[in-house]
């Protein structure tokens, strides 16, 4: 961890959570900053945005994922969070990789320049924009995608949409992977998942699939780009 909060900190942050920033915005009116089992973690009120290398969503995904099968120069992220991903693939593939982040909140920016991204050697370019602007006004491609966009424990609106998933679509490279992750944690949270990636997920990414996490489905844009076979498929 680049900033040194006192040791004893560090050791009581495995037995509970210690409080050590909180801001609001326009956009997340309560995120807070805590030390968590040695290491920064962004939260909401519902939700956790970010959290080093135990941000398990996309942790596991990219220890399933067959990295020596795919070329990865040019990564886009869509919600920065803290710079969890960068952080995650770094581990993966090292700093060899072009990072572009896009974050709307600067107050989330702010914190993640502060607790996480002097954590990532790897070249990041952080654009605090709209992602569906970005998208619209952008012609580069890239080899991975990881969508991690939420208001809270909410994916708005438009970024389930048609419009958007072909945006999507059209900024990866030709062998590109798209991960975007879904919410999985409760019954209905799942219903709403399945539900999109059905109805319009597969109808952009029709060789799609999803991998089960733990409280999250992380759906890819085609089959294949796993090392054990645990996703599940089209329906």
């Amino acid at each position: 961890m680049e900033r040194n909060e006192p040791i004893w900190k560090n050791y009581l942050s495995y037995l509970f959570e210690w409080h050590i920033e909180s801001r609001s915005s326009e956009y997340n009116p309560h995120l807070y900053v805590s030390l968590n089992k040695g290491r920064y973690q962004l939260s909401t009120a519902h939700a956790v945005y970010s959290f080093a290398d135990l941000y398990s969503n996309f942790g596991d995904t990219f220890e399933l994922l067959d990295w020596e099968a795919h070329q990865i120069q040019r990564v886009l992220v869509l919600g920065l969070g803290l710079g969890s991903i960068p952080l995650l693939l770094e581990k993966h593939i090292g700093p060899n990789f072009e990072c572009t982040a896009i974050e709307i909140d600067e107050a989330v920016i702010g914190l993640a320049s502060k607790y996480g991204l002097p954590n990532v050697e790897a070249p990041i370019e952080v654009i605090c924009a709209d992602a569906r602007a970005y998208m619209a006004q952008s012609s580069q491609t890239f080899d991975l995608i990881c969508m991690d966009v939420f208001l809270d424990d909410t994916v708005p609106v438009y970024f389930e949409g048609q419009n958007f998933l072909e945006d999507l679509r059209d900024h990866l490279s030709p062998q590109g992977i798209l991960l975007y992750n879904r919410l999985a944690a409760s019954n209905a949270d799942t219903n709403a998942t399945t539900a999109f990636y059905k109805e319009q997920f597969l109808h952009v990414f029709p060789e799609g699939e999803y991998l089960p996490l733990s409280g999250n489905w992380m759906l890819v844009n085609r089959q294949g780009v796993f090392k054990q076979e645990r996703t599940g498929k089209a329906y």
